[in-house]
């Protein structure tokens, strides 16, 4: 994959500057290099930030997109709580209408996640605004 299938120039997050590593263990984001980066190739927009709770891999699961289990045919050795982990924007939002939604970092959040999230719901469950 070439950088312009990536990214044409660095990112940011939602609160307007630079966008910071969400995890490296488990290693998160759509092109797997630890931040919510995103591009023309990730049609789920992998941008916000979340801090997973059993809840959310719950409710997760129900919706059918089970994180918890681990897929080793696709190098995926399933979430736990307190792991971080890029979210797709629309399950994010999903989770928060229905009152599951998990924690997050604005500062790895991409700011691509307003295009589906309002931002004050982010700050909302944020644990890095001061």
């Amino acid at each position: 994959m070439d950088g312009s299938q990536r990214r044409s120039e660095a990112q940011l997050n939602v609160l307007g500057g630079p966008l910071a590593s969400c995890s490296h263990d488990p290693v998160t984001g759509f092109f797997r290099d630890g931040c919510c980066n995103t591009g023309p190739l990730d049609q789920g927009l992998h941008t916000v930030c979340a801090i997973m709770t059993e809840e959310f891999l719950e409710f997760s699961k129900a919706a059918g997109n089970d994180l918890s289990t681990p897929r080793p045919e696709f190098g995926f050795v399933g979430l736990k709580a307190g792991d971080q982990w890029c979210l797709c924007a629309a399950r994010w939002e999903q989770a928060r209408q229905a009152g599951n939604a998990p924690k997050i970092r604005l500062a790895s959040t991409n700011q691509a996640s307003l295009a589906v999230c309002n931002l004050d719901d982010l700050k909302a469950h944020a644990i890095d605004l001061n």
